[in-house]
C-alpha cells in the first residue's frame, strides 16, 4: 500500500455510493438524540457552482460532520432560492422557459453539490419555485394579511426602467438597480408592503441577545433600524408667503438644541407643501419632476449633488415670531423620511453646510467643542459631536443635552393652534418592506380584485395560485400582465367578474422562512408543524455572506416573529450563530489591449520579482493585475469542476480550509492548491505504513517514551482540533493536524526494523485512528479509505468523536535549559514535581555544567520554577 497513490477519482465517487446507499445522513425528526441544525444559505441556481460555494459549503459540512460524530441529531439540508429575473431574463434571451432554465441549472449544480462530498440530507430538498413550496407561502401570506402583517398602499418606488419592476431602498446600489446596473426611477405606484415596522424595537433590542452573531453585522442592522430620540417640532408659516390652506411645516429633528442655528427648512418634491406649491409655479414643478427621476436609496440621496428650489415661503422660528427661514424643496429630502421635511443646521451638518454654501445662506455656529472658546466659529467643517451652546439665547453655556431637555419643556409647553408646539417622539429609519415585484418567475401573490369587494384574499382551499406555464417572454414587462386568461377571475366573495393580484413577490420574501420549511419538508396540510420547528430552531449554526447582513437577515428576523404572531413558530429569533466567511480571490490577467484572461489560459513562471505571465500555447506577454472576488467579468475564476477532476475533492475541501481564517478572503493559488494535494498523498502515506508496520488487536498501555510521545502528539492534536472546531477556527484546525502528521512521520522514521514494539504499535494505530477521525470531517473520502486500510468495518462517518484522554496531556517531565555564568550549557530533563534541591544537585551534576565551571564549586544557583536554571561559577 505505500507504494500506491491515493486515487481520488476511484475512492471519491465510491465512497459517496456507500454513502446514499446506507442514507446516513437522512435525518429524523423525534430522534432522541439532541438537535443541532447546521446550515448554509442556499443557492440560486444559476447554472453552476463557484469556489465561493465550495467554501461556504465545506465549512458547514465540517460543522455538521464534527456535530454528527459529537452524538447530535445533526440537520443539515439543502435547496434552492429558485425564483428570480435571470431566469426570465433567460427566457427573453434564449427562448427558454425560466422553469426549464431553472431546473436544468439545478440539476447541473445538484450533481457538482454530491460531487463534494457533503453530508447533505437531500430527502428534504426544496426549490421555492415548486408550487409544493410557495402554496405555504402565500399561506403564510394570507394569515400575515389577517394578522394586520399586510398593507397595500399608493408609495413612491424605486423603478428598475430594464427589469422593468419595483426595487426594494435595499437593491439599489450607488443608484442603480442591484442587477440590471439601470439608473433607478421614482414612480408612483400601488403596492403590497409587509408592516415590518411592527417590530422595529423588537428587531433592535433582541441584536444585545445574538452574542453569536458578528458584531459588525449586529452594528449594520442596528443601523438600518436607526432608532433615535428627538422632538416632533411644528412650525408655523409667514401667512403671507404660504399657499392657501397651509398654515404649518412639521419637521422630526434629533438635535432640537441647534434650533437657534437653522438657516433653512427643506422639504421633498411630493411633501403636500411642494405640491401645493407647485401648483402655481411651473419652474418649481419642473424642479420636483426632475428629483423624481432619482432613486429613493439613502446612498443614491446622500452621493447625488445637493440641490434646492426655493418656494418663496417663509417658516417662523418656533422662539422668536420675527425671524422667518427660506423654504426649499431639496432633491435630498424623501417624504418616507421622518415627516418629508427638515431644518438645515450648516453649523452642525455637512450636508446642511454644502447647500447653505451653494446657496448663500447664512448661518451661525451654535455649538463649541468643551474644550474651544466661545469665539469657536464653523466655516467649511461642521462640529457635529457634543459639547456647548453658544450663539443660542437662553441655551448659551449649557451642555447640549441639557440644552435638549430645555428646548423641548419650553416648546412643549408653548401651543400653535391650541397645539402644543412639540412633543417628544422615538422614531426609526426602518421602513415598511415593499415585496411587490412586477415579474412572472416569483411567487404570486394571492389576491384577487374585485370593483365591489376590494382585494380579497383567494380562499387557502384554492391555493397555490399556480403560475401560467404559457407566458409570453417576447419583450418586456411582466407577463402575467398581458396573459390572455390567467388573470381574469371569479370574486371569491360575490362571485362577479374580478382579477388576480398580477405583481409576485420579492424573492427575499422566499428566503426569509426556508430554514422552518426544511424542518418538515413532506408536510402539506400547513407550512410549518410548530412543534417540529420549535424543536429544530432557531438555527444553531448558519453559514453566509456578509452581503446579506440586513437584507436578507434582518426579512427573515422580521418573518420568524410574523410566523410566531400567526401560530406558525414559536420563538423569534430564526438564526442562534451566525457566521459570515469571507470571499474567494485571485489574481487578474490581461492581455496588452486590456482584454481579461483565465487563470487556465496563462502560464507562469519565476518567483517573486522575476514572476512572469505569457499566454498559454505562445509567448504572449500578459499582465499580472491585483487580487479580486473571483468574477466572470475579470475571468478570475476557477471551474470547481477542473479542480475535482484534477485533484480531487478532498484537496479541493482541505485549501480551503487550511490557507487563511474562515472570515477573511482566501487567495486562491495553483501551488496551494499543490500543496493540499501532497498532504492528501502524505496522509495515505502514513496510514499505509501504520497498517504495515503495527499489528491490529487490544491497545497495550504505552510505557516506553516513544508511545508515551507519539500518543500525547495524539491527544493533543485531538484535543486542540476539538477546540478549535466549536469555534469554527478551520485553519487552526488544519496546522494542529499537521503537527500531529509530523510527529507520526517522525515516529514511524524511529522504528528499528519492520515491526513497531508492542506498545509502540499500540500507540501508533490509536495515533493513526485519530489522524483518519480529525481528517474525516474536512477530507470525508480520504477518511474512508484509509479507515478500510487501518482494517477497520464501520464508516468513519458514523464513529464517535475520539475521547480525549486528559492523563497523557499532563506531562511528567519538564525539560529546563541550564545555563553557566549566562550562557547556556545543557537541557535537563526532570520530574516536573522535582523538590528545588533535586533540580539544583541535578543540574549540577551535568556533565556539560561541570566542564563550564573547571572544577570550581557553583557560587550560586537560581531556579526559576518551570523556565530556567542559572548556575554562577
Amino acid at each position: 500500500m505505500t507504494t500506491e497513490r491515493y486515487n481520488a477519482r476511484t475512492a471519491e465517487p465510491k465512497w459517496r455510493g456507500v454513502w446514499d446507499a446506507n442514507k446516513i445522513f437522512e435525518t429524523k425528526n423525534g430522534d432522541p438524540r439532541p438537535n443541532y441544525y447546521v446550515l448554509e444559505m442556499f443557492p440560486y441556481p444559476s447554472g453552476r457552482i463557484h469556489m465561493g460555494h465550495v467554501r461556504n459549503y465545506a465549512m458547514g459540512d465540517v460543522v455538521a460532520r464534527y456535530k454528527r460524530a459529537k452524538g447530535f441529531n445533526v440537520l443539515h439540508p439543502m435547496g434552492w432560492d429558485a425564483f428570480g429575473l435571470p431566469a426570465e431574463n433567460a427566457a427573453m434571451a434564449s427562448k427558454v422557459h425560466p422553469k426549464e432554465w431553472t431546473y436544468k441549472n439545478i440539476e447541473t449544480m445538484k450533481a457538482q453539490l454530491k460531487s463534494m462530498g457533503l453530508s447533505l440530507d437531500w430527502s428534504r430538498e426544496i426549490a421555492t419555485c415548486d408550487p409544493s413550496y410557495y402554496r405555504h407561502q402565500q399561506k403564510l401570506f394570507n394569515d400575515f394579511m389577517k394578522a394586520g402583517l399586510v398593507e397595500r398602499r399608493s408609495a413612491k418606488v424605486n423603478w428598475d426602467p430594464v427589469d422593468q419592476t419595483v426595487l426594494a431602498n435595499e437593491q439599489v446600489i450607488d443608484g442603480r438597480g442591484w442587477r440590471s446596473g439601470a439608473l433607478v426611477e421614482q414612480r408612483e405606484l400601488t403596492q403590497w408592503f409587509f408592516k415590518i415596522t411592527t417590530f422595529s424595537d423588537e428587531l433592535l433590542t433582541a441584536l444585545d441577545g445574538l452574542d453569536r452573531w458578528p458584531d459588525k453585522v449586529r452594528l449594520m442592522q442596528k443601523n438600518w433600524i436607526g432608532r433615535s430620540e428627538g422632538l416632533m417640532v411644528r412650525w408655523a408659516l409667514d401667512a403671507a408667503t404660504a399657499p392657501a390652506g397651509q398654515s404649518e411645516l412639521e419637521i422630526y429633528t434629533t438635535r432640537p438644541d441647534t434650533l437657534f442655528g437653522a438657516a433653512f427648512m427643506a422639504i421633498a418634491p411630493d411633501h403636500p407643501l411642494a405640491k401645493a406649491a407647485a401648483e402655481s409655479n411651473p419652474a418649481l414643478a419642473a424642479f420636483s419632476d426632475e428629483c423624481r427621476r432619482m432613486g429613493t436609496s439613502v446612498a443614491t440621496l446622500e452621493q447625488a449633488e445637493k440641490l434646492g428650489f426655493d418656494t418663496g415661503i417663509r417658516a417662523v422660528h418656533p422662539f422668536d415670531p420675527t425671524w422667518t427661514v427660506p423654504v426649499y424643496v431639496a432633491n435630498f429630502i424623501l417624504m418616507d423620511y421622518g415627516t418629508g421635511a427638515i431644518f438645515g443646521c450648516p453649523s452642525g451638518d455637512q450636508r446642511d453646510i454644502e447647500f447653505a454654501r451653494k446657496y448663500g445662506l447664512p448661518f451661525a455656529t451654535v455649538v463649541r467643542p468643551p474644550d474651544a472658546g466661545d469665539d469657536f466659529t464653523v466655516t467649511d467643517t461642521p462640529h457635529d459631536g457634543d459639547g456647548v451652546m453658544i450663539n443660542s439665547r437662553f441655551l448659551n453655556g449649557m451642555t447640549t443635552d441639557a440644552a435638549f431637555a430645555e428646548v423641548a419643556r419650553r416648546l412643549e409647553a408653548a401651543t400653535l393652534g391650541n397645539v402644543p408646539v412639540a412633543q417628544r417622539k422615538v422614531n426609526f429609519r426602518l421602513r415598511d418592506w415593499l415585496i411587490s415585484r412586477q415579474r412572472y418567475w416569483g411567487c404570486p401573490i394571492p389576491v384577487i380584485h374585485c370593483d365591489a369587494c376590494g382585494p380579497v384574499p383567494v380562499p387557502d382551499a384554492d391555493l397555490p395560485v399556480r403560475l401560467p406555464d404559457d407566458a409570453d417572454f417576447s419583450k418586456p414587462g411582466n407577463p402575467l400582465d398581458r396573459h390572455p386568461t390567467w388573470k381574469h377571475v371569479a370574486c371569491p366573495q360575490c362571485g362577479a367578474k374580478a382579477r388576480r393580484e398580477t405583481d409576485t413577490m420579492d424573492t427575499f420574501v422566499d428566503s426569509s422562512w426556508y430554514f422552518a420549511r426544511f424542518t418538515d419538508p413532506w408536510r402539506t396540510d400547513s407550512p410549518t408543524d410548530p412543534a417540529v420547528v420549535n424543536a429544530w430552531l432557531p438555527v444553531d449554526q448558519y453559514i453566509g455572506g456578509i452581503e446579506h447582513a440586513i437584507l436578507h437577515l434582518l426579512y427573515s428576523r422580521f418573518f420568524t416573529r410574523a410566523m410566531k404572531a400567526t401560530g406558525h413558530a414559536g420563538l423569534d429569533e430564526p438564526f442562534r450563530g451566525l457566521f459570515t466567511q469571507g470571499m474567494v480571490v485571485h489574481e487578474t490577467y490581461r492581455l496588452t489591449d486590456g482584454t481579461f484572461v483565465t487563470p487556465a489560459e496563462v502560464t507562469i513562471t519565476g518567483e517573486g520579482d522575476e514572476r512572469r505571465a505569457t499566454l498559454k500555447g505562445g509567448n504572449m506577454p500578459i499582465e499580472i493585475g491585483s487580487i479580486e472576488k473571483m468574477s466572470k467579468s475579470k475571468k478570475n475564476v476557477v471551474d470547481p469542476d477542473d479542480i475535482i477532476d484534477t485533484y480531487g475533492a478532498d484537496t479541493a475541501r482541505w485549501f480551503m480550509l487550511s490557507d487563511s481564517p474562515p472570515e477573511r478572503d482566501v487567495i486562491w493559488t495553483e501551488a496551494g492548491v499543490e500543496g493540499a494535494s501532497r498532504f492528501v498523498q502524505r496522509v495515505w502515506r502514513l496510514v499505509g505504513e501504520i497498517a504495515e508496520r503495527t499489528a491490529a488487536g487490544e491497545r497495550a498501555p504505552a510505557t516506553s517514551e516513544a508511545a508515551i510521545v507519539i500518543r500525547r502528539a495524539a491527544h493533543q492534536a485531538l484535543a486542540a482540533v476539538g477546540s478549535d472546531l466549536e469555534r469554527l477556527a478551520f485553519n487552526r484546525c488544519v496546522a494542529h493536524i499537521y503537527t500531529l502528521a509530523n510527529a507520526l512521520g517522525r515516529a514511524l522514521d524511529g522504528i528499528k526494523g519492520d515491526q513497531a514494539s508492542a506498545d509502540l504499535s499500540s500507540s501508533l494505530r490509536e495515533a493513526g485512528d485519530i489522524l483518519v477521525q480529525l481528517v474525516a470531517p474536512m477530507m470525508p473520502h480520504l477518511a474512508e479509505e484509509c479507515w478500510a486500510a487501518l482494517g477497520h468495518s464501520g464508516l468513519v462517518a458514523e464513529q464517535a468523536w475520539p475521547v480525549v484522554d486528559d492523563a497523557i496531556l499532563v506531562e511528567d517531565t519538564m525539560t529546563l535549559p541550564v545555563q553557566v555564568n549566562g550562557k547556556k550549557r545543557a537541557d535537563l530533563t526532570i520530574a516536573r514535581d522535582a523538590a528545588q534541591k533535586e533540580i539544583e544537585d541535578a543540574a549540577l551534576a551535568l556533565e556539560p555544567v561541570q566542564k563550564a565551571l573547571e572544577g570550581r564549586p557553583a557560587k550560586k544557583i537560581i531556579v526559576v520554577p518551570q523556565r530556567i536554571v542559572n548556575v554562577v561559577g
